[in-house]
């Protein structure tokens, strides 16, 4: 009787390997499927064509094979998900927690946390509604919940305020991938600049937006990063 692998997805490329031919007329082989490889072409996916076009047949198509082959190696579109945001918190510079300077510590790492998902169109929407397991991402709410505590932050507030700061974090990375994507656009009429936006509310009946007229400047004012440090400060400064 055939022993049956304990585990059918890490042994099917074995199973279903052709037999060996001669070596001198054998085509070259392939280079191995790995996780590695399956996330380097995810990557690229979204880089390329945004996270809407990420699906295991396309990552399947750019390493160029068939999406059951990927199931060696990977559980489903999560999965991919989850390797994708330890992949990219692997880039993530962690330091010292110091209570002197907690709030900056936090700010910087969740700055480089939002130039990742910004460099990879929508791929923050991989961390919305998931409890990351990937040791990567694991090391980054670590190293985050860390700092928290060396700034005097109690255990469960410094919980739920992680989870508050990166949901901002990755809504905000999200809604800058979507502003990029539709100005490349330009037939897209309702997306307007600051100029317009400014023309538009002078424009206004007064009498129904007196706040909106008078303080248009103010209410259209700031960068995308200028308002992203704001939000992150005045969340920070009820911490503590």
């Amino acid at each position: 009787m055939t022993d049956v692998p304990s585990d059918p997805r890490r042994h099917r490329a074995a199973r279903h390997a052709p037999p060996a031919g001669d070596p001198a007329v054998s085509p070259a082989p392939r280079r191995p499927l790995t996780v590695d490889r399956i996330t380097d072409a995810a990557l690229q996916v979204v880089a390329t064509e945004g996270y809407d076009a990420l699906t295991i047949r396309r990552v399947a198509a750019v390493l160029g094979t068939g999406p059951s082959s990927l199931y060696a190696h990977i559980v489903n579109k999560d999965d991919i998900d989850d390797l994708l945001v330890g992949r990219l918190c692997a880039q993530v510079v962690l330091p010292e927690p110091d209570p002197a300077t907690w709030r900056t510590q936090i700010l910087d790492v969740y700055a480089q946390i939002r130039d990742q998902y910004l460099a990879y169109p929508g791929v923050s929407r991989a961390a919305l509604g998931m409890v990351p397991t990937n040791l990567a991402a694991l090391r980054v709410r670590e190293g985050l919940f860390a700092i928290l505590r060396a700034g005097g932050i109690e255990p469960r507030t410094a919980a739920w305020a992680l989870d508050a700061l990166s949901l901002y974090v990755s809504a905000y990375a999200l809604e800058q991938s979507l502003v990029r994507q539709r100005r490349e656009h330009p037939d897209d009429e309702w997306v307007v600049g600051r100029d317009e936006l400014l023309s538009r509310f002078a424009a206004l009946p007064a009498e129904t937006f007196p706040h909106t007229r008078r303080h248009a400047a103010e209410l259209t004012s700031g960068s995308g990063h200028d308002r992203f440090e704001f939000t992150l400060g005045l969340m920070l400064g009820n911490l503590g």
